[in-house]
């Protein structure tokens, strides 16, 4: 295909995919349960990291989560304390355990009483470039406060060659102005353009069958490359195209 027909072709997968059905088999339907902003944020942020594996047992686990903090993430994060640790004590989530999951609650509460909350930690400077950047400034943010070592890695760092996928697509949801209703746009300190594509198996495969990435692995060097092409196809709005790569890998089985 030339470049005309893969734009035609990756914006018509784009359209079939970013649609409310979405939301009934993927992780974002958590966050899409509250309307509140900082419970967006929170029930988002903790629904992308929870975000490998199985994305059926991913809703499940998080639900839990939820309905552990009361279905009010907001003030259980703000209000959190050793008394409250009896509440996620026992939770688990392939190798996140409640050791994880209180060191995060207590550092989003450090987030929103401390820094300004979790759209000040992300915002990015001028370039897009510069998300390594702001994807790290969040994460020294996130770990200044007392915690074990095992809870870091679960938090990816670009800076050590990680694509970052969880948090990049935590923030496609929280940026990206959608009028499909998908995504919530709540985030308005980020311009969606600079907004780098959510890099995994699925994505990445579809991308080097389709000739828009070469490189074999899937770093943050990787997402860049993937990044800077989406945007020939649009440079407004490059995020909207995971739909059409996730859409033909997971359900097309387009690389078969």
């Amino acid at each position: 295909m030339n470049f005309d027909e893969l734009k035609e072709f990756l914006d018509e997968k784009a359209q079939l995919y970013n649609n409310l059905d979405f939301i009934e088999s993927d992780p974002i339907q958590i966050p899409h349960r509250f309307s509140q902003k900082e419970d967006i944020e929170i029930a988002g942020f903790l629904a992308a990291t929870m975000a490998w594996g199985n994305r059926k047992m991913i809703i499940n686990k998080t639900s839990e989560l939820m309905d552990r903090m009361g279905n009010s993430p907001y003030d259980f994060v703000m209000n959190y304390s050793e008394n409250e640790f009896e509440k996620i004590e026992s939770f688990k989530h392939r190798t996140l355990n409640s050791v994880d999951m209180d060191f995060y609650i207590r550092s989003l509460r450090n987030i929103y009483q401390n820094h300004g909350g979790l759209e000040t930690v992300f915002s990015f400077l001028e370039t897009d470039e510069d998300s390594l950047n702001a994807i790290e400034n969040f994460r020294s943010i996130f770990l200044e406060i007392p915690h074990e070592t095992r809870s870091q890695k679960h938090l990816s760092s670009p800076a050590k060659g990680s694509a970052a996928k969880r948090i990049n697509m935590f923030l496609r949801w929280m940026v990206r102005k959608d009028n499909q209703g998908v995504d919530f746009g709540i985030w308005n300190s980020i311009s969606p353009s600079q907004l780098v594509c959510p890099l995994d198996v699925h994505s990445g495969n579809v991308a080097r069958h389709l000739g828009i990435l070469t490189r074999k692995q899937s770093d943050w060097k990787a997402a860049m490359e993937l990044h800077h092409k989406l945007k020939e196809f649009d440079p407004n709005d490059p995020t909207k195209y995971d739909y059409a790569l996730f859409g033909l890998g997971v359900f097309e089985k387009f690389t078969k």
